[in-house]
């Protein structure tokens, strides 16, 4: 299991500055025809645009790499999106900052322990109020694929 001192441990805060062009660019990527995204001059982002706050974290700043999780054993728990007002628009200028929120184990239905991280990035705006909070959970299954290989859903059976 994950060390548990490190609920609340934090990475670095970094500047996340939401511009016009990348709402667009993440719009046309996700196939949106929202014109709020792409015709209007200052537009509103999408609700999931604030996942590219991965680009703009400055290398090894991840909390991820204190709790040495193996990545051959990672699976993507969900994300969610949670907005203190309406979703942050083209100008805005954000600093976003990630913590450990919890880490705990449950038993696998496979066997084995599955060990689970949450984590919440608040992104908050020039005057420090919370826009927005992304909560992440990462799941590390008890032991990785026997021949290191993915399966489908009927293969594993």
């Amino acid at each position: 299991m994950a060390d548990q001192s490190l609920v609340g441990v934090t990475d670095e805060p970094f500047e996340l500055v939401v511009e016009r062009g990348k709402i667009r660019e993440f719009a046309r990527a996700t196939m949106s025809t929202n014109a709020e995204y792409i015709v209007e001059k200052v537009p509103v982002s999408p609700p999931t645009f604030l996942a590219s706050s991965a680009f703009w974290s400055p290398p090894g700043n991840s909390v991820f790499s204190k709790v040495k999780l193996d990545l051959k054993r990672v699976l993507h728990g969900g994300v969610e999106y949670v907005f203190h007002g309406p979703p942050p628009a083209a100008g805005a200028e954000l600093t976003a900052q990630t913590r450990i929120a919890e880490i705990y184990e449950k038993d696998g239905k496979r066997g084995g322990t599955m060990t689970f991280v949450v984590s919440v990035q608040e992104f908050r705006d020039c005057d420090g109020n919370l826009v927005a909070e992304a909560r992440n959970t990462t799941i590390e299954t008890a032991r990785p694929p026997a021949d290191g290989k993915s399966r489908t859903a009927t293969e594993g059976r």
